[in-house]
């Protein structure tokens, strides 16, 4: 899984750390001052190094919690994000992180009290009920088994019924959550694209039926459970016949009858999806990882400095997937991510 353990000094002797490291005692261990000495290094190749990832234990320091980025999620009176982790177990092409860190190395900070603490002022700060997302820096399910993420956090939660916790995920490490009580204010995303998606683009995530299963059962012991069909990537050639949007849409008529034939759609909390769109300065960075992937050398425009894929008829055929998701959902449920 690592092809070594990078331990901050000031965190090396604490309870959840050794914990950690017990688990894997035959790889190598470095004991460093900072986490940015190995993280923030110069000359890296964020593709080369996502084959053999280090695993760094680190105290995060600064800003623990943030306000969620503009569209991120459903409306709510607040909204923030918390990463305990940088970088994702997964390798989706289409995944900004590649272009915003030169490291593919996993950043694990252990400090989760001080998280604690940080969401507590934030929900001090707000008016109403506070949403926070796990789930933007990293995959928190993923790498659950060794953070034991879920046994810390949802606890936490369930003492602030004011504030709801979202965990967003493409992971079927779902056992910590499964031996727990399900809480109202916790809500399990599930994010799907379709399969022909997934096999061109989406490396190292569990296939399409694991997810759906891992979701059942959640939503079997009662959990609050969520559907984020997202990037639409309209016209790939990926798409069976090739650059013609019906062919997209086809593909996602196709999920859909695959996912709501297991998920009972009445009591999903909220289903959502928005277009491929990534930052312009990460979008030049991973072009230069893969030169010859051609999901980047479509057309693209940019707003707000925000790249997105050139779609014909856009509103139109955005309008159509929505259309084919109201068959399932009641579109109160829905929302647009921005």
């Amino acid at each position: 899984m690592f092809s070594a353990i990078y331990i901050e000094e000031e965190v090396a002797n604490t309870e959840r750390v050794e914990s950690i490291v017990q688990r894997f005692p035959d790889l190598p261990q470095i004991r460093c001052e900072r986490y940015s000495e190995i993280f923030n290094r110069k000359a890296q190749n964020f593709r080369l190094q996502k084959r053999a990832p280090a695993l760094i234990l680190a105290k995060k320091y600064g800003k623990l919690v943030l306000p969620a980025p503009a569209g991120y999620g459903f409306a709510a009176s607040a909204s923030y994000y918390f990463s305990h982790m940088l970088n994702c177990v997964y390798d989706c092409r289409y995944c900004f992180l590649q272009g915003m860190y030169r490291s593919a190395n996993y950043v694990l900070f252990t400090n989760y009290e001080d998280f604690g603490a940080a969401i507590d002022a934030a929900i001090g700060q707000s008016a109403g009920s506070p949403v926070f997302y796990s789930g933007y820096d990293c995959d928190s399910l993923a790498l659950d088994p060794v953070s034991n993420f879920c046994r810390f956090f949802v606890p936490e939660f369930s003492r602030r019924p004011q504030a709801t916790l979202e965990i967003r995920t493409k992971s079927t490490q779902i056992r910590h959550l499964l031996e727990m009580q399900p809480i109202p204010n916790c809500v399990i995303a599930m994010s799907f694209t379709p399969r022909q998606a997934g096999a061109g683009w989406e490396h190292k995530v569990p296939g399409i039926d694991k997810r759906i299963e891992a979701l059942g059962k959640l939503q079997k012991a009662g959990w609050k459970v969520a559907l984020r069909f997202e990037p639409i990537i309209f016209g790939s050639e990926i798409f069976e016949a090739g650059t013609d949007a019906t062919d997209t849409l086809a593909a996602y008529r196709q999920l859909f009858i695959e996912v709501f034939e297991k998920i009972d759609p009445s009591t999903v909390h909220s289903v959502s999806n928005g277009l491929f769109r990534m930052p312009l300065g990460y979008y030049k960075n991973i072009v230069k990882l893969y030169p010859d992937e051609a999901l980047f050398a479509r057309q693209t425009e940019t707003r707000n400095g925000l790249v997105l894929l050139s779609i014909d008829r856009e509103s139109e055929q955005l309008e159509a997937l929505e259309e084919l998701l109201f068959g399932f959902i009641n579109p109160q449920q829905y929302y647009r991510c921005g």
